[in-house]
């Protein structure tokens, strides 16, 4: 996803005084910044963070001056927010930081009053195999929804891999996609047979532009307006945003969800590379499957839960075992 430039916008801004030039302005810095990274999906989950700060301190604040009361203001906005969230909007200040002073912009660090925030630890986040079915077969869901959560399923891809993907990234032949992975590598996901039968039908003869297209057309001017790689040129829809797709996700599952917060995306990867660990699968072959690149990244994904617990508990009941069959 590109950066759209806002027209009229100087590098530098001048004192209303004096008339001198007081450095690099908020919002060119952050689009160099994101220019500068090369990882699609960084790129794209850093600009929701920086937009935000753009925002709160203004396009022409002068980079410089960025104070930590600034970086607070951007982090309310998820103070509430899961500790995964918070660190993750976190992570990106404190990229642009470093940044900015790499490129001494900044003399100081605005982010130095945040703290990272320990996340709760957490049981068993697979979701069971029979809801992810009624989820991925509910008539009351739409085409698009069933799609992009199969497709998660199937292939254990991150979501934002999924929803950066182009019709030109399909292979519907051999049942596969070429994404951009964490670092910038070009990689391959490979889906089952539900999903190949679903694909067509959400695609209708479409050769290009983005997959999964949101419902609205994208606006034609402003600042809103996504750049064209994020259009689809046929129906002039823009991408499917993560926010908007994660919303749908948990508000359809929340009827689901024995605790009625809905389930998130990532957890579509969590449940695939655990139900596969369920069913026998080497650690060699969920390590090809997710793609990490070390195991012990793995080892959160594929920790076998209740389920587990509870097969291994019934298959040892020594009542169980007597009784005739």
């Amino acid at each position: 996803m590109s950066v759209v430039a806002f027209p009229g916008q100087p590098d530098s801004v001048p004192d209303p005084a004096t008339g001198a030039t007081t450095g690099m302005t908020t919002m060119v810095a952050v689009e160099r910044f994101l220019d500068s990274i090369t990882a699609t999906t960084t790129r794209v989950g850093y600009a929701e963070t920086l937009a935000r700060l753009t925002a709160v301190a203004g396009p022409a604040h002068p980079v410089a001056t960025l104070a930590p009361e600034h970086y607070a203001e951007v982090m309310d906005r998820w103070k509430t927010a899961a500790a995964a969230t918070w660190n993750r909007h976190l992570s990106a200040l404190c990229s642009f930081t470093t940044w900015g002073q790499r490129q001494e912009l900044l003399a100081t660090n605005p982010a130095r009053r945040l703290e990272r925030r320990k996340p709760a630890r957490r049981g068993d986040r697979a979701i069971p195999a029979a809801r992810l079915e009624t989820l991925f077969t509910g008539p009351a869901h739409a085409l698009r929804e069933r799609v992009l959560w199969r497709l998660l399923y199937d292939t254990a891809a991150r979501a934002e891999e999924i929803l950066t993907l182009n019709v030109e990234d399909l292979d519907l032949e051999f049942r596969r996609a070429r994404v951009v992975s964490k670092g910038g590598a070009l990689e391959y996901v490979h889906w089952a047979t539900p999903t190949a039968r679903l694909l067509p039908r959400l695609l209708a003869g479409r050769t290009g532009g983005p997959v999964f297209l949101a419902d609205r057309r994208a606006p034609a001017s402003g600042p809103r307006t996504p750049a064209a790689a994020d259009i689809d040129p046929t129906t002039g829809h823009g991408r499917l945003s993560y926010p908007r797709a994660e919303y749908l996700f948990k508000t359809a599952s929340a009827t689901l969800d024995p605790h009625r917060q809905g389930w998130t995306l990532h957890q579509l990867r969590h449940s695939a590379l655990q139900h596969l660990a369920q069913a026998g699968r080497t650690a060699p072959e969920l390590q090809a499957k997710s793609r990490h690149q070390h195991l012990a990244s793995l080892g959160r994904y594929v920790r076998l839960g209740e389920e587990t617990s509870a097969r291994v508990t019934a298959e040892a009941d020594p009542i169980q075992r007597r009784r005739p069959r």
